[in-house]
């Protein structure tokens, strides 16, 4: 039996762009002489569909899909994802579920048995559990099929109390065929084959892998699919971040070669940020970014990213100068706009600042000149560039790192403005990496961008080392905290300074209330702020 394996992008909600891709697909296969199609988890309407889940039309929409679907497996079978409902009296009123289509017709639904309620996941909170074993047989294959969690209860300390597969070895399958929605961090591509190592050894079977690829809103799926024999050696991978569609015969399931994706940690990142950008714009209609360029590290990265995702005829860079930027910086800055080639201007924020300044001083009478003068110029800068943004339909990229949001390091409604956060999940430290990288080839973002102390530059001489330790010191602390789950003792108990450790973590819980309201961080690491971080404001823990 030929199978097909596609690899698709899809939209949210889009039901008639989806269905095409689909039925697209399928026709491809057809011309391949191909007998399955295999497809990912809620492909026909994407992932994560949220309560969306909770709109009968939306539903509708879902079935009347892999209606039309059907009708096109004709000559070819396919396996698909989508929500289907619960006939039964009890339960939710859903489920996650894989379609078997055949002769024109839905010939069987398996549904999802594990459903995560972890990190970004919050399955239980639409979908029943699936309980029944089912088997497909066709072309003389006895298929195992199973949707993405179903095959994650591993490890010494699984979170489950049953495993789908355990049922279904027990009717001897042929194959396992894993449909799913498994999003990207820059270390889950070896978790993620080391978890399908273990059902390939576990249960002796080879396994085909679904995945979606592209972006919704902050989660990134990066792709990857694959074909892994009984022994848990890859014998064929898929693109990462882009759409694909390969084949594979039956018979060469336990083929011998091994196929290994050579791309690391920040090239990963990288692919997966411009992906991010992409998709979030082109999903939502959306043309031109505007962000402010400092002539720091973070709105370098921030614009080359952005350069490379839209285009530079998509990107407009704003220099916002007041009294205390140096040249240097904005000399810096000019330099990366003339090698992006993308367009730019100069407003000076000094005469607005003043203004404002001289407005509050009867107001601020016996007051020193403290942090408020400070967050003043930011503001202004935020305020310009909102302007600039609704006066032209632009989206305002925030440029602020994970390090600074994790302790506050930046004004809310200042800074910390913007549509899409790109740099929110990436600590300064991996900024600086960044930087390196897009700089491989050739000098794009300044040598001193990268190389002078990092600054917000709000007053005389500033240097963020003022404010906050080394950020060697800080992301590998913030680390433990937040992607480890490592609490103080924990943490100082693996070397770290007690008073350094209490001070950064009383300040990344302080400042849950600015997390609250920025824009929406592009997910790249295993623990990001927003919807896969919940954490209270008002809480006495560490505060």
């Amino acid at each position: 039996m030929k199978v097909a394996i596609a690899q698709l992008n899809y939209h949210i909600g889009n039901f008639e762009s989806n269905i095409a891709k689909v039925i697209s697909a399928i026709n491809e296969a057809k011309e391949q002489s191909a007998d399955l199609i295999v497809f990912a988890e809620l492909s026909i309407c994407g992932y994560p569909p949220r309560d969306f889940l909770e709109f009968n039309d939306f539903i509708d929409a879902c079935e009347e899909g892999i209606e039309q679907i059907a009708g096109e497996c004709t000559g070819i079978a396919a396996v698909i994802g989508a929500p289907s409902r619960n006939t039964s009296v009890k339960g939710k009123a859903l489920f996650n579920s894989a379609y078997f289509l055949a002769d024109g017709a839905v010939q069987s639904i398996h549904h999802k048995w594990l459903l995560p309620t972890y990190d970004i996941f919050d399955e239980y909170r639409y979908f029943e559990p699936g309980s029944a074993c089912q088997i497909i047989e066709y072309k003389k294959t006895k298929i195992a099929l199973t949707v993405c969690e179903d095959l994650w209860n591993v490890g010494d300390s699984p979170i489950y109390s049953s495993a789908p597969m355990d049922a279904m070895v027990e009717k001897s399958p042929d194959l396992i065929i894993n449909i799913s929605a498994s999003p990207f961090s820059h270390n889950h591509r070896e978790d993620r084959v080391d978890a399908f190592k273990e059902n390939a050894q576990r249960y002796n079977l080879p396994i085909i892998f679904v995945n979606h690829v592209g972006a919704q809103t902050e989660l990134i799926f990066d792709g990857g699919s694959f074909v892994m024999n009984s022994s848990g050696e890859l014998i064929k991978e898929l693109n990462y971040f882009n759409e694909d569609q390969v084949y594979i015969h039956t018979d060469d399931l336990n083929a011998k070669r091994i196929v290994q994706n050579g791309a690391g940690k920040l090239e990963r990142m990288h692919d997966a940020l411009i992906l991010g950008i992409k998709d979030y714009f082109g999903k939502s209609g959306l043309t031109t970014a505007i962000l402010g360029l400092s002539g720091g590290i973070d709105s370098a990265v921030t614009l080359a990213l952005a350069t490379r995702a839209l285009g530079k005829e998509q990107v407009r860079a704003v220099l916002l100068p007041s009294r205390y930027s140096s040249g240097h910086s904005v000399d810096d800055a000019k330099s990366l706009v003339e090698h992006l080639g993308c367009y730019s201007k100069i407003i000076n924020i000094e005469d607005i600042t003043m203004s404002v300044e001289a407005t509050l001083a009867p107001h601020f009478k016996g007051k020193k000149p403290d942090i408020t003068e400070e967050n003043i110029q930011a503001r202004t800068r935020g305020l310009l560039l909102m302007a600039l943004a609704n006066k032209f339909g632009y989206v305002l990229l925030n440029t602020s790192n994970k390090s600074e949001a994790a302790v506050g390091y930046g004004t809310l409604y200042g800074d910390m403005a913007g549509g899409l956060s790109v740099l929110g999940d990436v600590y300064k430290t991996d900024v600086y990496a960044l930087a390196h990288f897009i700089n491989r080839d050739e000098e794009i973002i300044p040598l001193n961008t990268i190389t002078k102390p990092p600054s917000a530059e709000l007053r005389p001489d500033q240097k963020d080392s003022d404010s906050l330790p080394e950020y060697d010191v800080l992301d590998q602390i913030l680390e433990q905290y937040i992607e480890k789950r490592l609490g103080p003792n924990e943490i100082i108990e693996a070397g770290y300074d007690p008073e350094l450790v209490a001070r950064i973590l009383k300040l990344v819980n302080a400042n849950e209330f600015k997390r609250y309201q920025t824009a929406p961080t592009l997910r790249v690491s295993s623990k990001a702020f927003g919807m896969g971080r919940r954490m209270p404001i008002v809480g006495k823990y560490l505060s």
